[in-house]
């Protein structure tokens, strides 16, 4: 395994976060229960979302959104491609149909509100915004389109968790949103995710499909609030346990200084970067919005070699990433055959540097410094 000296992201787990998780161990009840309720009531207060469900991760998350929203065959979904290929999955999960459309900007790699509404036909029934790096992107304009058109609006908020636009969180601008608490998001709890809506009825089809299409729940049936139970839907396993959701209840209370030192050191970074030839980083969110800062990406010249870029940062020691391969070029969605340009250059120049709460001044300038050096390493010959 590679010494990083600056890891791409990183992990510490306070002690007062262990003390919740073991007392929940201690308590001898694991599968999901009273942590869980409370973290989900915590997790709406956060959101300002009428109903939050904890679940096994965010594709799960995702996936449950999609059938609140009750697609399936014959409907399509707007989806970008510059997101993680869950995001399209779970699309597909249902047998609905992704559509991929076209980002804003090699600057802006976010669902273009413009071409999501160029890509609508008679079939589609939603769109589905990624909150891409934790930029809340256009979504008042796709929420605008959505409305205009009849079309619900989905949120996959995996990198989202602590933004907000206008002081409306992400997530909670349309039918409903999900979350990731994969082991490198803002609030990292190793496997985990929620959904919010805002829909009673949607809400009462989450949680009944959460857990096998039951009725009753084995923490309502051991607090002797029933004794049997019906299944009334085809649900899933969807749901976490109790560990988790102590682990998550602790980190939210957290994230928003997380998030804050976040900001921090993606001002340093711009600041660092403003004038060196050759990359420069993607938008930063509106005065109006906050942002999660979940990725400090950057986008190179074309006329660099991306890879050579990134060998020379590993070498000195700094871990990089591209967020993403576009989901239109796997082998599984080429059918769809989506001409997006935009989308296919940015992922030819982007790179993702080093971006954590516990990152220090010293780890980012040396990341500066290491790609400042890497850019003529770069350079054509």
């Amino acid at each position: 395994m590679p010494q990083w000296s600056v890891p791409l992201a990183d992990v510490v787990v306070p002690e007062e976060d262990i003390a919740a998780v073991a007392e929940v161990l201690r308590s001898g009840w694991l599968t999901m229960g009273p942590v869980t309720a409370a973290f989900e009531e915590d997790l709406k207060a956060y959101t300002g979302a009428a109903h939050a469900f904890a679940v096994t991760n965010g594709t799960a998350a995702l996936h449950l959104l999609c059938l609140a929203a009750e697609l399936g065959p014959g409907d399509e979904v707007i989806v970008p491609s510059m997101t993680f290929v869950a995001t399209a999955n779970a699309i597909a999960y249902t047998g609905a149909t992704p559509v991929f459309a076209d980002v804003a900007d090699v600057l802006r790699p976010w669902l273009s509100a413009a071409a999501a509404e160029a890509a609508i036909t008679p079939r589609t029934k939603a769109i589905m915004a990624m909150s891409y790096g934790g930029h809340p992107g256009e979504i008042r304009a796709l929420a605008a389109v959505a409305e205009r058109h009849g079309l619900l609006l989905l949120e996959d908020g995996a990198h989202g968790l602590g933004a907000r636009e206008d002081d409306r969180h992400v997530g909670t601008f349309g039918f409903g949103g999900a979350f990731s608490f994969f082991g490198n998001k803002n609030l990292p709890v190793g496997e985990g995710g929620a959904v919010v809506v805002q829909d009673d009825v949607a809400a009462a089809r989450v949680k009944l499909l959460r857990s096998h299409g039951m009725t009753t729940l084995t923490w309502d049936r051991h607090r002797g609030h029933a004794s049997t139970y019906d299944v009334v839907a085809l649900g899933y396993n969807d749901r976490i346990d109790e560990p988790r959701a102590a682990l998550a209840r602790a980190g939210l209370r957290r994230l928003d200084e997380g998030n804050r030192r976040r900001a921090a050191l993606d001002a340093r970074y711009r600041d660092a970067l403003a004038g060196v030839d050759g990359v420069e980083p993607t938008e930063a969110p509106p005065a109006s919005a906050v942002g999660a800062h979940h990725l400090f990406t950057v986008v190179l010249d074309p006329s660099l070699d991306r890879d050579a870029f990134r060998t020379a940062l590993a070498e000195r020691g700094v871990q990089t990433s591209q967020h993403y391969p576009p989901a239109h070029r796997f082998e599984i969605y080429r059918e769809a055959a989506a001409e997006l340009p935009v989308t296919d250059a940015y992922a030819r120049r982007t790179v993702t540097l080093p971006l954590f709460p516990t990152m220090t001044d010293e780890q980012l300038e040396r990341v500066v410094a290491a790609s400042v050096a890497a850019l003529a390493d770069a350079a054509p010959v």
